[in-house]
């Protein structure tokens, strides 16, 4: 999304370590949070923080000595780069506060806009207590329920890049294991303890005198608002969870019997295994809903093992359909969040978004199209409680590096943008490839995408470089995407003459 000098692939072999040696081996810097800053899309905080004299030029670098792959991964020539090239171009400093971070959610105070999502990784007083201190606004906790929950054993599965790192995730976790009146304390304590903390109740009924019994303990607990999970994949079976997300009716029905049962701003958690939200968000408020909550995990299938025939993960033998999520979902997640906040009959609804969230720079996009609050889980399996410091100060730099004197400000400036239909598409300017030589290794893969994937625009010349004819390229620019030295950008415009061949 944004131009970056320091790439991630360039970090690939930092395991972004607990208590890191790095860190521990240096006298001058902390290595370890550069390193974190610059995975997660926060390189100008991190310049910003620079020493205006770098002292890794002439260090023997007792980091990369120390470090758990020792001299596996540069982290002198990446603090050098980020000193000589980052910091002599930022614009601002780092910004003296967070202030502009705070926001709100149905008239709900929040010191930001980040919130643990209802899931695992927030099921138990500790858990959000530690994930409070390290910053996080507040936590939708695990979905509560009257009825007994007794989890599979595994009931992870993911999809992973080529280091290792998360890409997609399934789960076929159902919802909070502790009884009512546990949750119950849990609350109470969480509020006394942190009352400045948002606690999002989510809940799951069996009928409407639960949905109505549930609202009402959590308000009378310390809730601050009402979450309605009317979308976990993995709680089909008696026509609970995603089931009910899918039929307006029931959302409706179930929305007004919480409202029943509680004062406090209502959410319905929505499911995506839909063709459209809409219908459902409509329901919900009609019901009595304040706002919508987007997307839940996706229904899915993963690694059918070729041995055994047995997709991921396997139970004594036999697998489920589960729920999809990481950073693989964000783009079905943005697409749903946008037509919610194009929706005229859902206007001054809150959305609190997510799916795919991992860094700020995600975040952001769901806040340009719409979203007034952004949730997180997988993230924070993969990586920890630790990121929302790089959301905060990512998010906190860009706002104040635009002007923008509070988050809400930046809310849905991207929807204008935004269209349902490929017709309201300017078709009459092909935008050209840019090859940049300096940074081309010969490696010939825009040719061999182009050739057999596209127009058969490029070919090598005699060294190895690539050379367009402007005659076949379309301006598709499927070169751009494939080069793996990021060595080809946009250039020039042309008018598309209709009597061009394909016009």
């Amino acid at each position: 999304m944004f131009e970056r000098h320091i790439t991630r692939s360039e970090l690939l072999r930092c395991a972004l370590c607990k208590d890191a040696p790095c860190t521990a081996a240096c006298e001058a810097l902390d290595p370890a949070r550069i390193l974190c800053c610059l995975w997660f899309d926060d390189e100008k905080t991190a310049a910003a923080g620079f020493p205006e004299h770098s002292p890794c030029a002439a260090c023997p670098a007792p980091c990369e000595d120390a470090c758990v792959r020792a001299h596996q991964v540069p982290i002198r020539r990446l603090l050098t780069r980020l000193h000589a090239e980052v910091k002599p171009q930022l614009e601002i400093g780092v910004p003296e506060d967070e202030d502009r971070l705070r926001t709100e959610l149905c008239g709900v105070p929040l010191e930001n806009p980040f919130l643990l999502s209802s899931s695992v990784v927030a099921s138990t007083y500790d858990m959000c207590a530690r994930a409070f201190e390290a910053g996080w606004a507040g936590a939708a906790f695990k979905t509560i329920c009257s009825f007994p929950i007794h989890e599979a054993s595994p009931r992870f599965s993911a999809i992973t890049g080529d280091n290792g790192s998360i890409i997609g995730f399934k789960n076929i976790e159902q919802l909070s294991d502790h009884s009512v009146a546990e949750n119950m304390e849990i609350f109470r304590r969480l509020k006394e303890n942190y009352p400045n903390k948002f606690i999002l109740a989510s809940i799951m009924g069996q009928n409407d005198a639960e949905w109505e019994e549930l609202s009402r303990l959590c308000e009378e607990n310390g809730a601050d608002a009402i979450e309605l999970n009317f979308s976990c994949p993995n709680m089909a079976d008696g026509g609970l969870g995603s089931d009910i997300g899918q039929v307006p009716e029931l959302v409706e029905r179930f929305t007004a019997a919480a409202r029943r049962g509680t004062k406090l701003p209502i959410l319905a958690k929505l499911t995506p295994n839909v063709a459209v939200m809409s219908p459902a968000a409509e329901a919900a408020r009609r019901g009595g809903a304040d706002g919508l909550a987007a997307i839940n995990t996706i229904k899915s299938i993963i690694g059918v093992n070729p041995h055994t025939y047995v997709s991921s993960p396997a139970v004594h033998g036999k697998s489920a359909v589960g729920g999809y999520s990481g950073n693989a979902v964000k783009p079905i997640a943005l697409r749903f969040i946008a037509e919610l906040a194009q929706n005229p009959a859902l206007q001054g609804m809150h959305l609190s978004a997510m799916g795919g969230v991992e860094t700020w720079s995600d975040a952001l996009e769901f806040i340009l199209l719409g979203a007034g609050s952004v949730q997180v889980t997988t993230a924070v399996m993969q990586y920890g409680y630790r990121i929302i410091d790089d959301l905060k100060a990512g998010l906190n730099y860009y706002l104040a590096e635009k002007g923008f004197a509070q988050v809400g400000e930046a809310v849905g400036l991207a929807l204008d943008a935004v269209s349902d239909s490929t017709d309201v598409l300017e078709r009459d300017t092909v935008v050209f490839p840019k090859f940049h030589r300096e940074k081309c290794i010969g490696c010939g893969r825009c040719v061999i995408s182009c050739a057999d994937g596209g127009h058969q625009a490029i070919r090598l010349s005699d060294d190895r470089r690539p050379v367009l004819d402007g005659r076949k390229c379309v301006g598709c620019h499927l070169c751009v995407l494939v080069c793996p030295e990021k060595a080809i950008s946009s250039s020039r415009k042309r008018i598309r003459n209709r009597s061009d061949k394909g016009a």
